[in-house]
């Protein structure tokens, strides 16, 4: 069986798929620290964030904020040039709630770099509570100069598991930004976490199929790691709740794609914790080997992403 979203062994739409055929090209993602903070920690909406967030803010692996956005980005691309000299590149300012500053402080960060050679896009992670107005109409007009996507973090349905994780918006709020983002036409990628404390796997699916009903072009499903010096991880010292096995995630996973529209982007499916903060789960270090797995399975299943296109809300 062949995926229609595919060119490789793939059961599901990948972006490096989705980027090839609409841009004829090799594209990466370049993520940035523009030195944001975020309303969750400093008061505006609570304090300490997340409590899986570590002190970089969900952006371990972005740029170095002490050096410029430009020189942010050319550390990268200098990089890529050797092996992928023809590649393009879309800036992902990925570090923080990253719309959460005045407008004429957004438009100085993103055009510093949006304009420069072969940057075809533009990726914004934020908050569903943190896209001011005004900053919806900024985002409208820069939608018409580049290729936008708005990534929103939302992590479960549940907002008793919302309010656990610290979160610090409901489902109400983030459906009211989708509207307003997609009355835009602005593109809409989810975040989504698998495995937070408590959570079975019906509540995880039905996450999966409330976002498969919603005008949402793409999603990132993570596996819940714990990192050392967080509030999450004194929660699992104190409670010891279950940590999903990898073969538990996968098959989560699996059942999510199966579930998933077709024509929905999945930019991602697992982690890239930082080994060194990491206290558990330590399979998620063995990036490959959980892609690979997914694989494994949904062809052992003979399945695909949207194969079950109906299902109950």
């Amino acid at each position: 069986m062949k995926f229609k979203y595919s060119n490789s062994n793939k059961r599901y739409y990948t972006l490096d798929y989705f980027y090839k055929e609409k841009f004829k090209s090799k594209v990466f993602k370049i993520s940035l620290n523009a030195g944001f903070s975020c309303p969750n920690k400093d008061g505006t909406k609570g304090y300490g964030g997340c409590i899986y967030c570590s002190k970089l803010g969900s952006g371990d692996y972005a740029g170095e904020k002490e050096k410029s956005l430009v020189e942010q980005f050319n550390d990268v691309k200098n990089i890529m040039l050797h092996k992928w000299p023809d590649s393009k590149y879309i800036v992902y300012f990925q570090a923080n709630t990253n719309t959460y500053a005045p407008v004429n402080v957004l438009k100085e960060k993103y055009e510093s770099v949006l304009f420069l050679d072969n940057v075809i896009g533009i990726n914004i992670a934020t908050r569903p509570d943190s896209i001011s107005d005004e900053c919806l109409e900024y985002l409208e007009e820069l939608n018409k100069k580049t290729y936008l996507t708005v990534e929103l973090g939302l992590q479960t349905i549940h907002d008793e598991t919302s309010k656990l994780i610290n979160r610090g918006h409901d489902l109400k709020c983030f459906e009211e930004m989708v509207k307003k983002l997609r009355e835009r036409n602005i593109n809409v990628v989810v975040h989504i976490i698998n495995g937070l404390p408590y959570e079975t796997k019906e509540m995880m699916m039905s996450t999966a199929k409330y976002l498969s009903n919603l005008d949402i072009q793409g999603i990132k499903i993570h596996m819940l790691h714990i990192l050392k010096d967080t509030a999450l991880a004194n929660l699992y010292e104190k409670e010891k709740f279950h940590v999903l096995t990898r073969e538990e995630y996968v098959d989560i996973v699996c059942s999510q794609l199966e579930i998933l529209r077709e024509d929905i982007v999945i930019h991602r499916i697992t982690g890239d914790p930082n080994p060194d903060d990491l206290i558990e789960p330590k399979w998620l270090i063995k990036k490959f080997g959980v892609l690979n797995e997914i694989d494994k399975e949904m062809a052992r299943k003979d399945t695909y992403q949207g194969i079950y296109k109906k299902y109950p809300q």
